[in-house]
């Protein structure tokens, strides 16, 4: 069961409520670097990115921001810390979102002096808390970044806002340790309705990091726990977001691109499989319908699910079935299985465009008709 929050905007994107969980990354380019960053936030948008959120650490970062988000496809995010008046010059060049810590901002009147320009730009504030940069007053008072320290940070902070007559907030709580970060989301979530961008934060590298995020984002999106996401990976931004949706796929909650199932290896295995299963797997992650797509390699169960899929093929003595909609189409040899399949697969994600995009222009017709 989704647990229902507070909706709030971030420029176009509406995130909490009944919305879909919103995917988001952040760039690792130079954010004076207007070139570079917009070229990466393009490359995101491309594989499903829906917000952005991009490091200001001084004002030649703040100032670039103007260029970058008149030229973004999507939502730019301003991701402030200390210095009060980088967050005035994001909100003043353009900014959708800010997230910031109010605890590392200063006194009240520097908050106070933020919340004022959001509150008349309509920008809401992300409060992000982090275990590893948890106030040591809270450290020493709960023993260490604790789940409930990090909730009471969380909870702190939301009371300055909402203390300021301000309510357009999201939060975030975010540790390297995934059952820290699980219980610190759940406690939370029985303490406030707003909306919850959620991850592990710090999670590795490309392997480990999608092994930390699957299993901590997974079990929140199973209890309904969850507005945005962010898988953090010491890897290219693209990959952040491709695993965010297959996160998402196999929570049951949004389904994006193609679900590749292809079988383990073993003893009955007669076609170099893990090396079709990794080419086909590239190949496709461009393709946005959502499609089921099988690489089997043996005769127990490949037939079945390839005939399951909406595009399959099951290898086996020097040829592969390929399978389209649950009936053979072809009998291909072993050195054009990957092609073979590639290509039919594409050539049904696009019939399904082609049809999507006919009942989207009929629909539009018929009410411009009425």
């Amino acid at each position: 069961m989704r647990r229902i929050t507070r909706e709030i905007r971030i420029g176009k994107v509406a995130v909490g409520g009944n919305n879909p969980v919103v995917v988001q990354s952040m760039t690792n380019t130079d954010t004076r670097d207007i070139r570079a960053t917009i070229e990466q936030i393009d490359n995101l948008y491309q594989v499903g990115c829906e917000l952005i959120r991009v490091a200001v650490p001084d004002f030649e970062a703040a100032e670039a921001l103007s260029g970058i988000v008149r030229q973004s496809p999507i939502p730019v995010i301003a991701d402030i810390h200390f210095d009060y008046r980088l967050a005035l010059e994001a909100l003043k060049n353009g900014v959708h979102g800010l997230r910031i810590n109010p605890g590392n901002i200063g006194p009240r009147w520097k908050v106070e002096a933020v919340v004022k320009e959001a509150r008349e730009r309509n920008v809401p504030i992300r409060i992000g808390v982090n275990a590893g940069s948890l106030e040591r007053a809270l450290r020493d008072e709960f023993g260490g970044a604790t789940p409930e320290a990090m909730v009471e940070s969380a909870l702190r902070q939301v009371r300055v806002l909402e203390d300021m007559g301000f309510n357009l907030i999201k939060i975030s709580l975010k540790s390297s340790n995934v059952m820290d970060t699980v219980r610190a989301y759940r406690l939370l979530s029985a303490a406030v309705d707003y909306p919850l961008h959620v991850g592990i934060t710090e999670a590795g590298t490309l392997a480990r990091g999608l092994i930390k995020s699957a299993m901590g984002i997974g079990m929140l999106l199973a209890e309904g726990i969850g507005d945005t996401i962010r898988v953090s990976l010491t890897a290219d931004p693209r990959e952040e977001v491709w695993a965010a949706y297959e996160i998402l796929r196999a929570a049951g909650r949004r389904s994006r691109g193609v679900e590749l199932v292809s079988c383990p290896t073993c003893g009955r295995c007669e076609i170099p499989l893990q090396d079709l299963a990794e080419e086909v797997d590239r190949e496709l992650r461009g393709i946005e319908q959502p499609l089921k797509v099988a690489v089997m390699g043996c005769v127990v169960n490949g037939p079945g699910e390839a005939r399951d899929a909406d595009v399959g093929i099951a290898g086996g003595r020097g040829f592969g079935l390929l399978f389209k909609n649950g009936q053979v189409i072809a009998k291909v040899e072993n050195n054009r299985m990957a092609s073979a399949l590639i290509d039919a697969v594409r050539e049904t994600a696009k019939r399904r465009e082609t049809v999507e995009d006919d009942t989207a222009s009929n629909a539009d017709s018929e009410g411009r008709a009425q």
